[in-house]
Parts: structure tokens; C-alpha cells; sequence
């Protein structure tokens, strides 16, 4: 049974790292000790190990151990044999790229169909839709495909922000950026704001935080998701 925490972000202001889902990572990680931390979508120039260690104090919390993907020689035997995985925020062109060109994607889509617990927080919840192509990131890097791991029968734009009508700045909006790319997709979006996430069961999909989504689809008005909306069929 597929079991997936899917969050707009990692931090929110004025909290630690993680720590806004402290009581959900509790329940979703019951019994693992040990984790395997993807750090990909950072670049390789920024310390893996550094954003590694981050992610070992945020868990030491949960007694649960981190170890880094890109310490292992065979990532994909890691990935296979993982009591949990979490994969982190950064730029999600960066980490699709990595995944892509190591073949991890095949491997990590099998662990999540076997069970294994998955995380996912920015980036590494921008994997989980059709395409990685409503992301907010800089294009920095040029993957093979922007194809992801399909996990989610929609796209994601995590950190959704709405228009702020007191705001000066004249450039496109998020929702305006969504529209653009229905011009050419039909994929749905779902955007997430910060401080929500989606709670995946097998095939059950569950918006889960105290604030409502924006659910975008081509042709139609855009609407809002109350907490706790079931999205597994829409």
C-alpha cells in the first residue's frame, strides 16, 4: 500500500525545520529507524553532506537515523531496500535531472508501490505529479525529460501564493502562470500552499493543513479545496 506525506514546503516562518509536521511524521514513520535522504536538489557544488546533516537534526527529533543517498555506491540498492525515504526541497530541475540520468526514477516509483514510506517537501513533492512542468524553479539545469514519478493524476505548484492586491509588482501571478501552461496541457494543478500537504493512502488522496487549495484545470474557473478534500478522483 502506497503511504506518501506530499507538502508544500519544509519550513514555515518562524518555525524549525519540519517541525510544522511533527505529529503527521510521527504517525507516517511509526516503526522506521533508519531513513534514506535524497539531497539531489541541491547542486553538487552545495554540500549534500551539509544539507544531509540538516535533515539528520530534524529527524533525530523522531529517533529516526539519516543517511544520505549519495553516500551509498549503489543508490538504487538503497532505494530498494530503504525502511523510509524523504526527498528534499531545492531546485526541482537540478534533482529530476539527477534522478533521470542515475535511472532512479523506475526504482524509487517501484519502493513507493511496495510500502515504503515516502516524503517529499518542494521539490521532492513536485516529483510526485504527471511532469515537473509547474514548478516555480529556475530551468538551471536542462533534464533528460521533465516526465516525473506520476505518483499524483494531477501537477503540483507548491508555495502557491495568491495575488496580493497592495502589492506594486506588475509581473505575471502564479494563477496567471498556471493558466499559461494549460494553453498547452491538460494535466490539472493543485496548488499548494505552504503549511498544507497531501496524505496518500494506496489510492486515497486527502488535503490535509488548516488552509484550502487551488485546483486549476484547462477551460475552467479555478477553485478552492476545502481541508480534508478527497482528490483521488478528480
Amino acid at each position: 500500500m502506497r503511504k506518501l506525506i506530499i507538502a508544500s514546503t519544509s519550513t514555515l516562518h518562524g518555525t524549525a525545520y519540519l517541525e510544522y509536521l511533527t505529529d503527521t511524521l510521527k504517525s507516517h514513520f511509526q516503526g522506521v529507524t533508519k531513513l534514506v535522504f535524497i539531497p539531489f536538489a541541491r547542486p553538487s557544488g552545495i554540500s549534500h553532506d551539509a544539507y544531509t546533516e540538516k535533515v539528520t537534526t530534524a529527524f533525530a527529533k523522531l529517533n529516526i537515523e539519516v543517511v544520505g543517498l549519495h553516500t551509498f555506491d549503489d543508490a538504487a540498492a538503497a532505494l530498494t531496500h530503504a525502511q523510509a525515504i524523504f526527498t528534499g526541497g531545492g531546485n526541482t530541475f537540478v534533482l529530476v535531472k539527477e534522478l533521470h540520468e542515475r535511472n532512479l526514477f523506475p526504482v524509487l516509483l517501484d519502493a513507493i508501490n511496495s510500502g515504503t514510506p515516502y516524503l517529499g517537501c518542494s521539490a521532492g513533492s513536485n516529483i510526485c505529479g504527471q511532469s515537473m512542468q509547474t514548478t516555480n524553479d529556475m530551468p538551471i539545469v536542462m533534464p533528460p525529460s521533465f516526465q516525473t514519478l506520476g505518483v499524483l493524476p494531477f501537477n503540483l505548484n507548491p508555495h502557491f501564493l495568491d495575488a496580493d492586491a497592495q502589492s506594486k509588482h506588475m509581473g505575471e501571478t502564479r494563477e496567471t502562470r498556471i493558466q499559461e501552461y494549460h494553453a498547452f496541457n491538460t494535466t490539472p494543478v493543485l496548488g499548494l500552499r505552504e503549511g498544507s500537504w497531501l496524505e496518500v493512502s494506496d489510492e486515497k488522496i486527502i488535503l490535509k493543513g488548516a488552509l484550502t487549495a487551488r485546483w486549476f484545470t484547462p477551460q475552467q474557473s479555478a477553485t478552492e479545496l476545502e481541508p480534508e478534500t478527497d482528490l483521488t478522483k478528480m
